[in-house]
């Protein structure tokens, strides 16, 4: 479980994230959704501590996220952020191998390798692992970055915006593969998403965030409703009944 308990975050007077209290159950995906600057990512970031908090806990599987040790944390946690600066001179399966660093610090053994080689394969990278990463299309290089996450195995995986420049049919395969995931290898993945539709078809659970703090949270069928998401968008929005599941409609 995640559990924030009166997390906040101030940047000036006018900016600021909660305070925020939520608990966040394990297994499966959780989606945070909510217009452009409700604060998902910062959310995101905070559970992650690539931000420290001014105020408040947050526990990942009862681990003080504040305090515990980053050798520690990082056998618990992982997390892929929106802005990835990679390297061009690297290639798929040394991306990949970077997820076990926090076992192997470096020196990889047989073991790592092997693992390296799962999600490679998991992620449908194995005809690609040779190749650097700027002979790649943004879809391609997406799925490489979290085959690393993945191969950081953890049981929480954080992501922020992972469908960020992919099409229609490349983020259903994305969603796709981390549902997946969470099923095959039990994780727990906390995901970012702008699209309300995906996380209704793939999550779990949906947190809706609004003005830096948490609306609503609850399953699909609690949150796919015309009077919960229509003040969380400040638009006009029709749930209707689709092939498989509820679907909103903007209006």
């Amino acid at each position: 479980m995640i559990k924030l308990q009166d997390v906040a975050k101030n940047y000036n007077d006018e900016v600021h994230i909660g305070p925020v209290s939520l608990e966040i159950p394990s297994g499966g995906i959780t989606a945070l959704v909510g217009p452009n600057g409700a604060g998902k990512s910062t959310l995101l970031t905070l559970i992650g501590r690539l931000l420290d908090l001014d105020e408040g806990a947050i526990s990942v599987a009862g681990f003080d996220v504040s305090s515990t040790k980053s050798k520690d944390l990082a056998k618990v946690l992982s997390i892929l952020r929106q802005e990835n600066h990679f390297i061009t001179r690297l290639t798929v399966r040394q991306l990949v191998g970077f997820g076990r660093f926090p076992y192997s610090k470096g020196r990889l053994t047989s073991a790592d390798e092997e693992i390296i080689s799962k999600y490679i394969d998991f992620l449908d990278l194995r005809e690609l692992e040779n190749r650097y990463l700027d002979q790649l299309s943004g879809g391609q290089r997406q799925r490489a970055y979290v085959a690393m996450v993945l191969c950081q195995e953890t049981d929480y995986v954080l992501l922020d915006e992972p469908l960020n420049n992919l099409d229609i049919s490349h983020s259903v395969e994305m969603m796709r593969h981390l549902e997946q995931a969470a099923k095959e290898f039990g994780r727990t993945i906390i995901v970012v998403l702008h699209d309300i539709n995906f996380a209704a078809r793939y999550a779990n659970y949906i947190c809706a965030v609004k003005d830096g703090k948490v609306v609503e949270f609850g399953t699909p069928a609690e949150i796919m409703r015309d009077e919960i998401l229509s003040p969380i968008f400040n638009t006009d929005i029709k749930v209707i009944e689709g092939p498989t599941g509820p679907i909103a409609c903007y209006h």
